[in-house]
């Protein structure tokens, strides 16, 4: 035997039993005293037995009527909760948000955002995926990521782009180095006959320093080819060469004592934007974690 009332059916039992009036009962549900009727006696026929003894006055449960209640109590019960969750899902307050990011944009964009976002959207976990730039395009082409904070990629990719934030980049050397006197901004020539301490190939910062290279006319012969910042930082700092890095990249070389200049002829920006799958449509909550990034983003200038 398959039984199978409706949610109001069930609903309209529980009233009523709690009610002990169809009077009351219809009036807590906002129908007529026939309406409620009907759903009652429906779901007696669709249970096939009597869930009520009536009399002029009041309604009591029968005992199939009381064997029914704590069922009906669990069932509307589950229901109200599922749907209450789901609410809070749609609203972007509940769900789960998950950012690649070049380390740079990881220790330096997305602690504040996150800061910010939690604010208002404390029950949402936020898991960051920090790594170069083919890393976090796998993440987001792989759906291991939501939202991907990068440089812009290849004509050949899938992704959808939208830039997000400017990154300057700029000499690194010594503050007792002769250029870290210098106020005017540098030209890449400076790279010239001294030596330079690359990051490793592949990475954002390596793809724009050759491009450079190549567009001031230079062949600079790369040294080390760091796979960390930090690493980098050390070795400028320890008096092994000079490089050159995005600004934003600055608070990850630890603390050390390094002066960063402005490089011209060319300038080169490393532009950062927002990657995502074009034909996935963000969680709520991922949508409103965006919304707080660009905002930040804009604060940070």
């Amino acid at each position: 035997m398959r039984i199978n009332p409706s949610l109001q059916q069930l609903s309209a039992f529980l009233r009523l039993a709690r009610a002990g009036s169809f009077s009351e009962a219809a009036r807590q549900s906002g129908v007529s005293q026939p309406a409620l009727s009907r759903m009652v006696q429906q779901m007696e026929e669709a249970i096939g037995a009597r869930l009520f003894d009536r009399t002029t006055r009041s309604v009591a449960l029968t005992p199939a009527g009381q064997d029914l209640l704590p069922i009906a109590e669990r069932l509307v019960a589950e229901f109200d909760r599922s749907f209450s969750e789901l609410a809070r899902f749609i609203e972007g307050r509940r769900g789960r948000v998950a950012v690649a990011a070049l380390p740079s944009i990881a220790a330096v964009l997305l602690p504040p955002a996150i800061a910010r976002y939690r604010q208002g959207h404390a029950e949402v976990e936020v898991a960051v995926l920090d790594g170069l730039s083919g890393s976090v395009l796998d993440a987001v082409t792989e759906g291991r990521a939501d939202i991907g904070l990068t440089i812009r990629p290849g004509p050949q990719t899938v992704l959808s782009y939208r830039p997000l934030v400017s990154d300057e980049f700029g000499l690194v050397c010594r503050p007792g180095e002769a250029l870290a006197g210098e106020d005017s901004p540098l030209p890449w020539s400076v790279f010239e006959g001294r030596p330079f301490v690359a990051m490793a190939p592949g990475s954002s910062v390596r793809q724009m320093t050759d491009a450079a290279f190549l567009q001031a006319g230079l062949a600079i012969p790369p040294l080390y080819g760091c796979a960390f910042l930090g690493t980098t930082g050390h070795l400028v700092a320890s008096g092994l060469g000079i490089t050159a890095l995005p600004r934003l990249t600055m608070p990850l070389l630890g603390r050390i004592d390094l002066v960063w200049r402005r490089l011209e002829r060319p300038v080169m920006r490393r532009q950062i934007g927002v990657v995502t799958q074009p034909r996935r449509s963000l969680s709520p909550a991922a949508q409103a974690f965006l919304a707080v990034l660009e905002e930040q983003a804009r604060m940070q200038g």
